[in-house]
């Protein structure tokens, strides 16, 4: 039946028969995007997504993104040619390293999905934080992104800038930006 195929991708204008013959919309299950760090804020932004948006939608579908600098990040320009060296070795060690610290972040949020029985997939997208993850939840077509706040005052926000203030701006879908409690801020 064509129109349960459609309702069961979740597919935009997706239809099922009542059981009458007529059809009926079927709303699109929720795809909530969890963007994770290594970090304090982070981790309570998941739990609080956990149990304040997945458990009230036991149909959303929970993707954990962790954004990673491109190697070529961590090399800089030699001289004023704009050319850039680093040996082969230690290219490879940084991308090794990457990867071992992406592994163990997405692996320590996809522990607390289990341990609240919450199904989640991972996935790694590289590049500055900001673009990254914005270019990912257009892609994943999420429905919201959920990510931590660090509480940066004004001026280290200027210097530092804020992944999460440039979220809230560019991203394609809601933004919710989870901050710390009062008592995790001190």
């Amino acid at each position: 039946m064509e129109g349960t195929g459609a309702a069961a991708s979740g597919a935009p204008g997706a239809r099922a028969d009542d059981g009458g013959g007529a059809e009926r919309p079927v709303a699109k299950a929720l795809k909530v995007v969890a963007a994770v760090d290594a970090s304090e804020e982070s981790l309570h932004a998941r739990s609080w997504a956990l149990d304040n948006i997945v458990r009230c939608h036991p149909d959303a579908a929970l993707v954990v993104v962790h954004a990673q600098h491109a190697v070529d990040h961590f090399v800089y320009p030699v001289a004023a040619h704009g050319l850039a060296y680093a040996p082969p070795m230690a290219v490879e060690s940084m991308r090794k390293q990457q990867e071992e610290n992406s592994r163990q972040i997405l692996a320590r949020a996809l522990d607390l999905c289990r341990e609240r029985q919450v199904e989640a997939t991972a996935a790694v997208v590289e590049g500055d934080a900001k673009e990254a993850i914005c270019q990912a939840v257009e892609r994943m077509q999420a429905g919201l992104l959920v990510l931590g706040s660090r509480g940066l005052g004004k001026i280290k926000r200027a210097f530092l800038g804020s992944v999460s203030d440039y979220l809230s701006h560019h991203a394609c879908c809601p933004v919710l930006v989870v901050k710390p409690t009062k008592a995790q801020a001190k």
